[in-house]
């Protein structure tokens, strides 16, 4: 099994130039390979097999950086090409903006070019860099490649890949718990509570509004606007934080309590275009916990079933089955059913068929 961890590193003057001059080949190598693959197949029709190599007695600047960051461009780049013409949906490969500002390469351990001592990181080519490692990796991980980057605010950090033996035991589900997906407060479970989504973005909206009028007014190219451009993405960078925080701490909870929990397959894609909605989804970041809470429940042998999105959540009564279509309207929030009298709270009733639904799946 393979898991990552990501850690912020601190590199001097020099090692700053030379990451610039790292993640500006591994950008320029990208783009020149992929258009001349294009230029090859308006020619010829057939695809072009070429290699960083190919490009360093033309351009030998190239080889003062790390020549597995190339390696690995090539690598996500025909991975990228041959996606397309595997699958037209999939899209074709674009290429890199050099205004871009979040840059990475990637690089891998060979022959143990890549270590962890003395709180620092040794990384090819750029030395010893301090490293600011928050978490113990375990004697038997063993290293596999090395992920660096550059954020929008300017910081530096590195996503370390480690490879280990584990064995999951798949553990039989007895308790389960119904996530109804909510647009204000994130979810309701079937056990009528809800995790009081804080909403940062919403909280920071007008400094943010402030900060991005001052940078809009200020010259394009000034040192000025790039300061301002800095302190906008600080924000952002808050935010995101704050949120993930948030998630990480709500999926561990509930992996830690239920073996099995169920919710809906939603188009979260097509929710976030809503013109009514879209800030709302993307502040609360359904599609994020869902993959936090997925990997945390597998890594403990348990699991996340996903219901049908057409399945009838709202409008069946959790007791007796009756369908009220009344419920399609977003505006009934509650409910009193017809058949056997009970008072219903839309989402907590919805959550309860998740549950019932999820449990059906897993035992049949």
């Amino acid at each position: 099994m393979n898991k990552a961890y990501k850690f912020r590193i601190y590199p001097n003057t020099e090692q700053k130039e030379l990451l610039a001059k790292t993640f500006g080949c591994v950008r320029f190598i990208y783009n020149k390979m992929l258009a001349d693959k294009i230029e090859h197949y308006k020619n010829t029709g057939k695809k072009l097999n070429n290699t960083p190599a190919q490009y360093k007695k033309e351009f030998e600047w190239l080889k003062e950086v790390d020549s597995l960051a190339l390696a690995n461009a090539q690598l996500n780049l025909q991975t990228a090409y041959n996606n397309f013409f595997r699958s037209k949906s999939v899209g074709f490969p674009k290429f890199k903006s050099k205004k871009s500002n979040h840059r990475s390469y990637t690089t891998n351990c060979i022959n143990g070019n890549i270590k962890l001592i003395d709180g620092c990181i040794v990384l090819p080519k750029l030395g010893k860099v301090k490293i600011k490692q928050h978490r113990n990796i375990q004697a038997d991980y063993k290293l596999k490649s090395v992920t660096v980057s550059q954020s929008p605010s300017g910081k530096y950090f590195v996503s370390i890949l480690f490879e280990y033996d584990s064995v999951i035991t798949k553990k039989e589900p007895k308790t389960f718990l119904g996530l109804d997906y909510s647009m204000h407060e994130l979810y309701v479970d079937s056990n009528g509570n809800e995790p009081c989504y804080p909403k940062y973005y919403r909280k920071s909206e007008k400094r943010l509004k402030r900060a991005q009028q001052k940078l809009s007014k200020m010259q394009k190219g000034s040192k000025n606007r790039d300061k301002q451009r800095k302190r906008v993405a600080i924000l952002h960078e808050k935010i995101a934080n704050q949120r993930k925080d948030f998630l990480h701490k709500l999926s561990r909870q509930i992996a830690n309590v239920y073996d099995c929990v169920c919710i809906e397959n939603l188009n979260m894609k097509a929710m976030s275009q809503s013109l009514n909605f879209g800030k709302s989804v993307h502040d609360n970041g359904w599609g994020m916990f869902t993959t936090y809470l997925k990997y945390k429940l597998e890594d403990m042998g348990k699991q996340l079933v996903k219901i049908d999105k057409f399945f009838a959540s709202s409008q069946v009564c959790n007791v007796c089955g009756y369908k009220n279509t009344d419920t399609k309207k977003l505006s009934v929030r509650e409910w009193d059913c017809p058949n056997c009298k009970t008072h219903h709270n839309r989402d907590v009733n919805a959550a309860i068929n998740i549950r019932n639904e999820g449990m059906r799946l897993v035992n049949a």
